[in-house]
């Protein structure tokens, strides 16, 4: 095999390639990225057998050349090095030549690596998936829902559906939905199917593996392609193929926890409350448990106070618009203080239905999210 490449389009590629590439694995051919050339252009592939990254590199695009293929071949080399190797290489374009027992070449500007390879015929095969159903949402979409609920998921590996979110589609309308028990976060996106019979749920994705994609796709309004198939889920973009193995087990039905009426509803200037309980958690998270109070004072504003028997108690009052009856809570601020970071709306919602019963926070510019809270006992 031999080939040359531009080498920045060469170290953006393998990058994305090597976000898929785990170091604990089993399996020592994964270590590796497989690089096959072949007449059309460059393929490199990068797997943990959780989630498999493959990219295609045209030999030109846009009228210029990318990469000129000499001889046709494969070779899985060692991702730790070829990564940071790559990403180093002094000139403009990079030159990689394989010969006998997988000895290969690397020569860029004035430096020449040398490197082992692997046989390339070890490498597992990625899923072959049925691509009859499928359907497409905007890649900055994509990545705001992730952005939105991965945090909450789980990382606990007692019950593992739960460290994964889940996705479901209800009336023409995808809902991503994770939740660790404590807390739930919920975002919900209109989508467009390439069939109206395409219905799925209890899709669970890993959160290891959406925090990944979420790393390769961009904030452009470009449609990115989702194929579901009973055990495997697959995203593809232009030039790249992106497939994460789904969690098995019931994910626990959600729709029913969050609640339809309140006893008292506050509106909330986002980023002042999320300043207000930084500064309340500065003195709870001595005691590990975060827990910050809430009560609702006379003429409509919140007095916020965390206390800390070792170290001290802080009290801040913010100003409020209330509806409903007085109200006292308390609840783990770091939970709060994750959703308030990415909720995109001016002001929020908080809607409680008592103060042993679940509350809900919601952005007022858009009714398409949501995050839902248990309170904590503090008695």
């Amino acid at each position: 095999m031999r080939f040359s490449i531009n080498r920045d389009r060469f170290v953006h590629d393998v990058q994305n390639v090597a976000k898929a590439v785990s170091s604990r694995t089993t399996i020592p051919i994964l270590t590796g990225i497989k690089i096959v050339a072949g007449n059309e252009g460059l393929t490199l592939t990068g797997s943990d057998s959780d989630v498999s990254i493959e990219v295609f590199i045209p030999k030109e695009e846009d009228g210029s050349e990318i990469v000129q293929i000499e001889e046709k071949g494969s070779i899985v080399l060692q991702a730790r090095f070829f990564a940071e190797i790559v990403k180093k290489l002094p000139g403009t374009n990079v030159e990689l030549i394989v010969q006998d027992q997988f000895a290969t070449t690397i020569r860029s500007g004035s430096s020449v690596f040398n490197l082992n390879g692997l046989d390339p015929e070890e490498y597992p095969r990625l899923p072959q998936l049925e691509e009859d159903l499928l359907f497409r949402l905007p890649q900055d979409m994509l990545k705001n829902m992730i952005r939105q609920t991965v945090f909450a998921v789980s990382t606990q590996e007692t019950r593992p559906v739960l460290t994964g979110v889940n996705l479901e589609t209800e009336e023409g309308e995808l809902i991503c939905t994770a939740t660790d028990s404590h807390r739930l976060a919920m975002r919900k996106a209109t989508i467009e199917k390439n069939d109206e019979s395409l219905s799925f749920s209890n899709v669970v994705i890993p959160g290891k593996s959406l925090n990944e994609l979420s790393k390769i796709i961009d904030d452009t309004n470009e449609l990115i392609d989702v194929v579901v198939t009973e055990n495997q889920i697959l995203f593809k973009l232009k030039n790249l193929l992106f497939f994460s193995r789904l969690l098995e087990g019931k994910y626990p039905v959600t729709k029913s926890m969050i609640p339809t009426q309140s006893k008292t509803s506050l509106k909330l200037k986002t980023k002042p409350f999320l300043q207000t309980l930084e500064r309340a958690l500065l003195l709870s998270r001595e005691g590990k448990n975060n827990v910050i109070n809430l009560k609702t004072l006379d003429g409509g504003n919140v007095e916020i106070t965390s206390i800390s028997p070792e170290v001290g108690k802080v009290t801040e009052n913010i100003e409020t618009e209330m509806q409903g009856e007085d109200m006292r809570i308390s609840f783990n601020g770091k939970n709060i203080i994750d959703a308030l970071k990415v909720i995109d709306s001016e002001d929020v919602n908080i809607t409680f239905t008592g103060a042993m019963s679940p509350f809900v926070i919601r952005p007022i510019e858009h009714d398409h999210y949501l995050h839902l809270f248990s309170p904590v006992r503090t008695y």
